[in-house]
């Protein structure tokens, strides 16, 4: 190797642009995911006192944290799991969702839980007024409906159907009609036995000979039948 190429090597390579800026941007990256780091953990410390000052106050049931970032309520809620809270999340999503802890002995009800999901307050004594006159119109109609039904129960028709369908009825209809009708003695039914019958058959056939015989063949054949 001649002498160039050996001071050429031993020289250092002049540093490089793009390297530095990388080194540049992974340091201040760095730097930041530590200080979210402490602020993460200094909002846990906060979170786990709240939760410890609301656990021994007797008289809190709820308590609604105002609202934050996604990590902040996952934050919440795990304190709240391990303290043997129930939390339920409401508004929306990056504008105004906030996090809101309630004490297992004290469980929020359907009614209270769509109410902040409608972004409303929750009243308990409003809410128990309007529970109490849904359950009493499902036990009965209430008193406007049954004095209604008692007025039009009261009502009389003002015409009688027969006097109305009077020209088409007639006087007589129903079972005064019925009684008066009388069904023709020759619809009656024979209730003479064979052996009468076959007596009346010869009486009015004795004038014709031969005649007789043949009627008398004709009622046994009807009989056998």
């Amino acid at each position: 190797m001649d002498l160039l190429g050996s001071i050429l090597n031993s020289m250092d390579a002049p540093p490089s642009t793009e390297n530095k800026k990388a080194k540049e941007e992974k340091a201040k990256l760095k730097k930041l995911q530590l200080e979210q780091k402490k602020k993460n953990a200094e909002f846990r410390s906060k979170t786990e006192k709240q939760v410890n000052e609301f656990i021994k106050d007797t008289k809190e049931t709820r308590l609604k944290f105002p609202p934050m970032t996604r990590v902040e309520r996952s934050i919440v809620h795990d304190v709240a799991e391990i303290a043997g809270l129930t939390t339920f999340s409401f508004g929306e999503d990056e504008v105004d969702r906030y996090v809101m802890l309630f004490k297992k002995e004290f469980p929020p009800s359907d009614e209270e839980l769509e109410a902040y999901r409608n972004g409303q307050e929750f009243d308990p004594e409003s809410a128990e007024k309007l529970k109490e006159a849904s359950e009493s119109n499902v036990d009965g109609p209430s008193q406007e409906t049954q004095c209604r039904s008692s007025k039009i129960s009261k009502q009389a028709p003002s015409t009688f159907y027969k006097d109305k369908y009077r020209h088409l009825l007639g006087t007589d209809s129903g079972k005064d009609a019925a009684k008066a009708t009388k069904i023709p003695s020759e619809n009656k039914r024979d209730l003479r036995s064979i052996e009468e019958t076959l007596n009346d058959i010869r009486k009015r056939k004795k004038f014709r000979p031969g005649e007789a015989d043949d009627e008398e063949d004709d009622v046994e054949a009807e009989d056998s039948g």
